[in-house]
């Protein structure tokens, strides 16, 4: 059993900005509400949304408000220094009273039912984390936060998680202490600790690395980058079984290039294997997973892959589209 156990209500539609606001250095929040001041879809801790900015410009953002509060959806958004037009747009070009488009909740970041967390967040990482935190104690869960980022002033939520929740909340500031050690985090954890990590790669790169030396607990991570993957992968071949046609996917292209080239829509978004939303049924054959998404059960399952990012481990799959 799982925390996040509703099922998962996509809308894809118009909202109205009815705020945004500096919480930290170049860090915003979003409130969106219904132009008509109807609900919004149910979500819960983990969920993210797509921001369609502009034609082709679509980012993902992790969900950081009160599940429980249907009037509203809100998001964090840190300004990147090398945005590609995401953050810069938000951030310069979206204003309270604008309308975006957004689709989703999505959550392939769920919150696993448990006696015990560890929560560690680096930077705006702490956004799916908030959440999940009031839901542990809500839970009446022991839990514990490491939260480390360049500065306090850019730590986004970090005054109002201690004053609220006093010294199960660990502050790291970079310039203050340093990079935060979790090898000793790892090294306490009770066993059945359920560990959620997200942030940059490098936090959850020493996690995984920790987490190997513990397999007495779990670790749930979520990038905002994809992985590294230097192997450029061979021709195969697909069939799209619904629209009755096969492919040939070159060395050089996706699936879903292909697919859409082939005429067959598909819904997609980051193109990097981090956000999931061209997720695609796997009928026949074994994919080669390559996403930031899928937990390492779910892709030894076989039966679903990120078609944007993700190819064939023999010469042909057979596709649910």
């Amino acid at each position: 059993m799982t925390v996040n156990a509703l099922p998962q209500t996509e809308l894809d539609l118009e909202v109205l900005v009815a705020r945004k606001e500096a919480i930290a250095d170049d860090v915003v929040r979003l409130t969106f509400r219904h132009p008509g001041g109807e609900p919004l879809p149910p979500w819960l801790p983990g969920a993210h949304l797509d921001l369609v900015l502009q034609p082709g410009l679509v980012r993902q953002y992790s969900l950081c408000g009160d599940p429980g509060d249907r009037s509203v959806l809100e998001v964090a958004v840190l300004r990147e220094r090398a945005s590609r037009g995401g953050s810069e747009l938000v951030h310069t070009g979206l204003h309270a009273g604008d309308l975006v488009r957004i689709r989703g909740p999505r959550n392939h970041f769920p919150l696993v039912a448990a006696q015990r967390y560890l929560f560690i967040a680096g930077g705006i990482g702490i956004t799916p984390i908030v959440p999940m935190i009031a839901a542990a104690d809500e839970a009446g869960a022991e839990w514990q936060l490491m939260y480390g980022g360049r500065t306090r002033s850019s730590m986004a939520f970090h005054q109002e998680l201690s004053q609220k929740y006093g010294d199960r909340v660990r502050i790291c500031p970079r310039d203050e202490g340093g990079l935060p050690e979790l090898r000793d985090l790892f090294a306490t954890a009770p066993e059945g600790t359920s560990v959620y990590c997200c942030g940059p790669e490098a936090l959850l790169t020493d996690a995984e690395r920790r987490h190997a030396d513990r397999p007495s607990v779990s670790l749930h991570v979520e990038r905002f980058s994809p992985k590294e993957n230097n192997d450029p992968g061979t021709e195969f071949e697909v069939e799209l079984a619904r629209s009755g046609i096969t492919v040939t996917v070159p060395a050089d292209r996706s699936i879903l290039e292909v697919a859409e080239d082939a005429g067959v829509p598909v819904l997609s978004s980051c193109q990097e294997g981090v956000c999931g939303t061209c997720e695609t049924a796997v009928l026949e054959g074994v994919p080669d997973h390559r996403d930031s998404v899928l937990t390492e059960d779910e892709q030894a399952a076989n039966d679903t892959m990120m078609i944007c990012v993700s190819r064939a481990c023999g010469r042909r799959l057979v596709l649910d589209l």
